[in-house]
């Protein structure tokens, strides 16, 4: 099973390489002392391997960790190697995302072409994945049950904010046909009522704008050690950025499609009359 970094797997990754770089040492003097191989070394520190108790600790000897910092390491170790509902469902979650995701505070994300799958109802994400993926059947089931569980991330007594912007195409393309796309736009009138969800629509008036390139989400987290990551899906790979810089340029993206769009009011009065035109011709 292909290794997939948690949140608190890529902090313990960077806390092992900065202790490395102040000890001065490099990958392969480190892999000498330890009579590992240079590999190892490198995949414990770019989160490419589940870290095991004995190697953290051979580490944190050679660094001559002790105390809290190493108490602490020790508990981000154990609590990196801790497997989350996801891992059930490796053949639909084929990415690192739906883990950060279920550790976010907070998730703002840009949708030109369809409704977030964290606000999808059941009928529009058959619809969705039938399409995209063209499945049907046992797999086409098993994406849904997926996607379920997934959804109860917005039930959590701490679940993050969600700050969803949707292009004003995404209320009109009939995704399952009138009826199912007038319940979906129902559904996310509904959503936009939780305190902790922000709902907007870019509306066509807007013209050009900063979303034209595509589709993506920031993710941000709880403790200020871990930095923002900034996720862009594409047909070809998923993408993550983690520098300042990368999630900088994203971040502002998002602001200014923000500014663009309609307000919080405008945006549902909005999506309301869509699910009305939809229901009425279904």
């Amino acid at each position: 099973m292909t290794y997939r970094p948690t949140v608190r797997g890529r902090r313990l990754a960077r806390e092992l390489r900065r202790l490395r770089e102040e000890q001065q040492l490099t990958l392969q003097e480190v892999a000498d002392r330890l009579g590992w191989s240079r590999a190892t070394v490198s995949r414990l520190e770019t989160g490419q391997t589940r870290p095991r108790h004995g190697d953290v600790a051979d580490l944190l000897d050679l660094y001559g960790i002790t105390g809290p910092e190493r108490d602490a390491l020790v508990s981000l170790a154990r609590q990196a190697r801790q497997r989350g509902w996801w891992t059930a469902y490796v053949d639909v979650f084929t990415d690192s995302y739906v883990g950060f995701e279920d550790e976010a505070a907070r998730i703002c994300t840009w949708d030109p072409q369809l409704i977030h799958g964290l606000l999808q109802t059941e009928d529009y994400a058959r619809a969705v994945i039938t399409a995209g993926r063209m499945l049907s059947g046992a797999a086409l089931e098993r994406r849904i049950a997926a996607r379920k569980i997934r959804q109860t991330l917005l039930d959590r007594d701490d679940a993050p904010k969600l700050h969803a912007i949707l292009d004003e195409a995404v209320l009109r393309r009939p995704i399952g046909g009138p009826s199912v796309m007038g319940s979906q736009l129902l559904a996310l009138v509904e959503a936009a009522r939780r305190p902790h969800v922000t709902i907007q629509v870019l509306p066509y008036a807007a013209g050009e704008h900063a979303g034209l390139d595509g589709r993506f989400t920031m993710l941000s987290f709880p403790d200020p050690a871990d930095p923002d990551i900034a996720y862009v899906e594409g047909t070809m790979g998923d993408v993550y950025l983690e520098s300042s810089e990368e999630t900088g340029q994203h971040r502002n993206r998002f602001e200014q499609i923000r500014k663009s769009s309609l307000s919080v009011v405008e945006s549902i009065e909005t999506i309301t009359e869509a699910a009305e035109a939809f229901r009425a011709a279904a």
